[in-house]
């Protein structure tokens, strides 16, 4: 990445500081775009949805892995726990989504405490295996809420196979103008759900998977505690990347947190952060991180600028950070402050192989936390900070109640904040859509191919807020 005209910066720069110059182009269309990341990780997207208990759970991780993404479990979930989250995500289907699954006398109330869980918005009625029907929250509007499904449900249902390639699919449901289309292998049984939309994607994404064909999933490891045999434990899992956290890397801790990781010989991806300097990143590096998390404090939940001071403009952090981690021949993870694709596409010029996302994610079907309505009827999640008081608190509960008490005086990070469903994008991949839509076509825009060559001709400039402004788009006329 160059800047116009070869201008160093007078000052640190945010996303939104800067802009990408369009260059002479050779490539055709955005899908002539190569988004595999080259960190290791085995992820075809440069996307990983962040460590965050309000995020980053097991439908949010078979999700984005199906899409070539990749998810890291919080390290405040007990092992046992992640071990079973790891088993499920690569269980699941590379291609069909995962069912809500309903027996013929469930009821219609538990049928619509269930639905709102998956963006296809659908449960599949099973008997002995084998689904007989499918239920939406349409056929149970006006329903007594003690019926039972199978006296709502809708029984013609259109079925394809594991074998059933994407295109036939959905002319399949085209031609039957269904929402979507259930799965079953050779017996019968049912095996999962594919939507009109599901088909498309999977016609345009490449799943993460592991060598023997299951979708990817990575895990966080703190600072604290016997970090050896918690990594050991993850790594035994089965997990696909280790990622080890904490808010301020750059400190004894962490540099001896990963001279025990490297002495278990992972064979895995080693991530470790967050830091904002080249110092910072060599530190890191030297001590055994494949890939550095660049980022402190450009959070959404994230208070620690206002309460500290401590931090740095997350454009100029990644530029120096990936400039520094290359020289060595590793990377670098963008960490916080994407808002827009843009940002995603700017933190991928500025040389991140991969950029994570947290709150952005929050407010959709697959995040861990219950559909609430606020009294206007918007849909919502509630996402909160990893050192808010509320993650404190989870984190802290085998400690004596002086102890945890102690800790809670001092907290950085909101606990209670409302994400808001997009209606036109209610679900992480509607999000995903509209990022690789932006960050491909940026790739154009550079001439570019591969996220290497993007960051190779990339040329940004500098700009005032109201350069920025007056690339927003209006809803409404001036």
């Amino acid at each position: 990445m160059q800047f116009l005209d070869d201008a160093a910066p007078p000052h640190d720069l945010t996303y939104d500081d800067v802009f990408m110059v369009p260059r002479h182009s050779s490539v055709g269309s955005r899908y002539d775009v190569d988004l595999t990341t080259s960190d290791g990780t085995g992820a075809t997207l440069p996307i990983v949805v962040a460590n965050m208990t309000a995020i980053a759970g097991k439908r949010m991780a078979e999700t984005v892995a199906r899409r070539g993404g990749l998810t890291v479990i919080p390290q405040d979930i007990p092992i046992p726990v992640v071990a079973e989250v790891v088993r499920y995500v690569k269980a699941r289907h590379r291609v069909f989504d995962t069912p809500i699954e309903l027996t013929p006398h469930q009821t219609v109330a538990e049928a619509l405490s269930l639905i709102p869980k998956r963006a296809h918005r659908a449960a599949v009625v099973v008997k002995e295996g084998r689904p007989v029907g499918v239920v939406s929250e349409a056929d149970c509007a006006d329903i007594d809420r003690f019926a039972q499904v199978q006296d709502v449900m809708n029984p013609h249902l259109v079925t394809i196979t594991a074998a059933t390639d994407p295109r036939t699919a959905f002319d399949t449901m085209h031609a039957a103008k269904a929402p979507l289309a259930v799965a079953v292998d050779d017996a019968g049984l049912l095996l999962g759900v594919l939507t009109p939309t599901g088909a498309l994607r999977a016609s345009v994404y490449q799943p993460a998977l592991d060598t023997a064909g299951g979708l990817r999933i990575a895990a966080a490891v703190g600072v604290n505690g016997d970090v050896a045999q918690k990594a050991s434990d993850l790594l035994a899992a089965g997990i696909d990347c280790l990622v080890v956290d904490t808010a301020h890397g750059h400190q004894d801790r962490m540099l001896e947190a990963l001279a025990a990781v490297r002495a278990l010989d992972p064979g895995v991806p080693v991530v470790a952060g967050n830091v904002v300097s080249a110092e910072g990143t060599r530190a890191l590096v030297e001590a055994g991180a494949d890939i550095v998390k660049v980022g402190v404090g450009p959070g959404a939940m994230c208070t620690t600028r206002m309460m500290t001071g401590v931090g740095r403009p997350q454009f100029s952090a990644v530029l120096e950070c990936a400039r520094t981690a290359r020289e060595l021949g590793r990377h670098v993870w963008a960490d916080g402050g994407v808002r827009h694709p843009r940002d995603v596409a700017l933190a991928l010029a500025a040389g991140a192989s991969a950029v994570m996302v947290g709150s952005w994610f929050a407010g959709t079907h697959e995040s861990p936390g219950d559909l609430l309505h606020d009294s206007q009827g918007r849909a919502y999640k509630v996402s909160f900070g990893m050192a808010s008081a509320r993650a404190v608190a989870t984190r802290t509960a085998a400690e004596s109640a002086f102890d945890r008490a102690r800790k809670g005086l001092y907290e950085e990070g909101i606990s209670s904040s409302r994400m808001y469903l997009d209606p036109a994008r209610p679900g992480v991949e509607d999000l995903i859509d509209q990022i690789c839509s932006g960050v491909r076509s940026a790739c154009t825009y550079a001439g570019a191919r591969s996220l290497e060559e993007f960051h190779e001709r990339a040329v940004v400039g500098l700009q005032s807020a109201a350069g920025f402004h007056e690339g927003r788009p209006l809803a409404t006329s001036w």
